[in-house]
């Protein structure tokens, strides 16, 4: 759905982005993620036209980025969404709507879609800021697009804020529809992305699923006797590493088998002071 080769874009001597090639494939959730001022939105606004790059070439849903065709095929939120204040959430999408050309019936189904039908006929000036970002989202949905693009959507929420806006991204993220979600969180696209791609002062440092960037499963644990634990454990199966760390050891396995570790050490003699992931 998205293509770059050799992304640039300087203002002056910084480059903002540099030499960024991107591959988003059809039908997953890619997180785009990086410290604050690494790059995203610059990036995000080139692949929507909003602004021309200094090199490089792109294509969004095969098309030059800007394209009418293309732009068809394209919802997106960057940074914070606008509206009218003294419009309803519903007036706000009618306008929209009436703009793009899209049917009325769209309205009230992304209303559902983001759970706002309830609040639609509140002034948008009176929604909290959850409300107002759902409502963006809303508004990328109109045109029940290809591709959809999240600019940090949940900036600024509370933690329930933070918690209902991963689930309706996760939600989305569904059958043909491809999600662009940019966030500074790691924690974040862990629990909502397929792939995820790490970009740092312009440039695009790693990519790739979210367990081959999180590596395999550790447990840490501390024990009474961790020379007895460390051979205990190396016989014990389904381990790859039992690694002395300072006064803890470091367990390449599943998480899911703390519990069986935990008790399969007690019974042996060995009592476990600590055992996190």
């Amino acid at each position: 759905m998205v293509e770059t080769d050799g992304l640039t874009k300087r203002y002056g001597e910084r480059a903002a982005v540099d030499d960024l090639a991107l591959r988003v494939r059809r039908g997953e959730v890619y997180g785009f993620v990086g410290p604050n001022g690494a790059g995203k939105t610059t990036t995000l606004r080139m692949l929507l036209g909003l602004i021309r790059p200094t090199a490089g070439r792109i294509a969004v849903a095969g098309r030059p980025p800007g394209d009418p065709a293309g732009i068809a095929k394209v919802g997106a939120m960057i940074e914070t969404p606008a509206f009218y204040p003294f419009l309803s959430g519903r007036d706000n999408l009618e306008v929209m709507a009436l703009h793009a050309g899209i049917p009325e019936r769209r309205i009230g189904e992304v209303l559902a879609e983001v759970d706002l039908a309830d609040r639609a006929g509140d002034r948008f000036s009176a929604y909290s800021l959850g409300m107002k970002q759902r409502l963006g989202v809303a508004a990328a949905l109109l045109k029940d697009p290809e591709l959809l693009i999240l600019d940090e959507p949940t900036n600024g929420l509370d933690p329930a804020g933070m918690t209902e806006m991963r689930a309706l991204i996760r939600g989305l993220g569904r059958e043909d529809r491809t999600v662009i979600l940019s966030s500074h969180l790691m924690a974040e696209v862990e629990q909502v992305c397929d792939r995820v791609g790490v970009i740092r002062r312009g440039r695009l440092i790693t990519e790739g699923t979210v367990d081959t960037l999180r590596g395999p499963a550790k447990l840490r644990l501390r024990t009474t006797a961790n020379d007895r634990a460390t051979t205990f454990l190396s016989q014990l199966g389904g381990m790859t590493a039992v690694v002395a760390h300072g006064n803890r050891l470091v367990v390449d396995v599943e998480v899911s088998r703390a519990a069986e570790i935990n008790r399969a050490l007690v019974e042996v003699g060995i009592d476990v002071a600590e055992l996190a992931e």
